[in-house]
């Protein structure tokens, strides 16, 4: 059991079993059917039963990166049978390309998640605003890693700006080459824990995973000179034991995540534009035209960026498509939403 506990085996898991006849394990990698799971005694090549394929209704029900399953081994074979996933702790998804109502998995399991940027010209505020707010859709817990801050003249400017929109989640910018730096990241880090990278190409993912696991394991690429902007180098999410102790989960970069959240969510990672809110003199206002908008008047202040506000709203706007989508289809949930906007433009 120790083994297990040390790929992250929690007592949430262990309440789950009911049954010792199978043997339990963690998927590393999942790739078109073929799962590498990593047990107490050694590595697995899995596939999952014919009852499970029967069984399973929508995408969320098939095992991906950082779940744990029980599996039968087979006879004189390195190779075993999914037969049951555990139910999950925690799961970062997101929207699946396409016009298809389709929930893509990324990892499951995660107890904290690096959301990953450089100080470089790709830093982008609303970008990282997306991504907080999926890890606080997923239940896991975020912290801001920014990178390359040895290349960043105005770092300590851009650090300020991402502890403006980050309430309460902690922010370290790093030379991933800096053994003090990764020290401070290593704090976040603990044996039996598992931690996720989350990041657009080029932002140092690949170079960070490389730099706590103390050998190279991940493929690292060059960024464009002229606008920062990695080449993607992991193609595929991956599960890796810290010798110090701890889990990591590496996934590729992303120039532009889906969300799969709902509107809730999403004032979850705007803290400050909610308590905004709740000071307008109207409760049901929709901060465009009425008196006493708290909203409003913290632009006109400058005590609020329109940017942030802007930024707030596409995120609504989006997790109420997706609820729509779900319900009516997507022709269906743009023609009703398109008549919420009109509705609002004219009050």
């Amino acid at each position: 059991m120790n083994e297990l506990m040390n790929l992250g085996f929690q007592p949430f898991f262990e309440d789950q079993l009911t049954q010792t006849e199978w043997t339990i394990g963690r998927i590393a990698t999942a790739s078109n059917g073929i799962y590498k799971i990593l047990s107490g005694t050694g590595d697995i090549q899995g596939r999952l039963s014919g009852k499970f394929h029967h069984d399973v209704q929508t995408m969320r029900d098939f095992p991906c990166v950082g779940d744990w399953v029980l599996f039968k081994n087979l006879p004189n074979e390195n190779k075993g049978i999914i037969q049951q996933v555990f139910k999950r702790k925690t799961l970062l998804s997101r929207q699946a390309a396409g016009d298809k109502q389709e929930e893509q998995l990324m990892a499951a399991n995660i107890d904290t998640v690096f959301l990953v940027n450089a100080l470089n010209k790709d830093f982008n505020l609303r970008r990282m605003e997306r991504y907080l707010t999926q890890v606080y859709e997923s239940g896991a817990s975020p912290v801001f890693i920014l990178t390359k801050k040895d290349l960043s003249p105005d770092a300590a400017e851009k650090v300020a700006a991402v502890e403006s929109i980050a309430f309460g989640v902690p922010v370290l910018s790093i030379n991933t080459f800096d053994q003090d730096d990764l020290t401070k990241v290593k704090t976040f880090i603990q044996s039996g824990k598992t931690i996720s990278l989350i990041g657009s190409s080029g932002v140092g993912k690949s170079t960070l995973i490389n730099s706590l696991l103390g050998y190279e394991i991940q493929k690292t690429g060059g960024v464009r000179e002229e606008d920062s902007k990695g080449r993607h180098t992991t193609t595929h999410r991956e599960l890796f034991v810290i010798p110090e102790g701890g889990i990591i989960i590496d996934t590729p970069g992303m120039r532009e995540l889906q969300l799969w959240v709902d509107e809730e969510t999403t004032s979850e990672a705007f803290q400050d534009i909610k308590k905004l809110a709740t000071d307008c003199r109207f409760r049901d206002c929709k901060h465009l035209r009425e008196p006493g908008c708290a909203i409003k008047n913290a632009i006109d202040l400058g005590t609020l960026a329109p940017e942030r506000y802007q930024s707030y709203l596409k995120l609504q706007n989006e997790a109420r498509f997706l609820d729509l989508k779900e319900e009516h289809g997507v022709h269906r949930a743009a023609k009703i939403q398109g008549k919420e906007r009109r509705k609002q433009n004219n009050k």
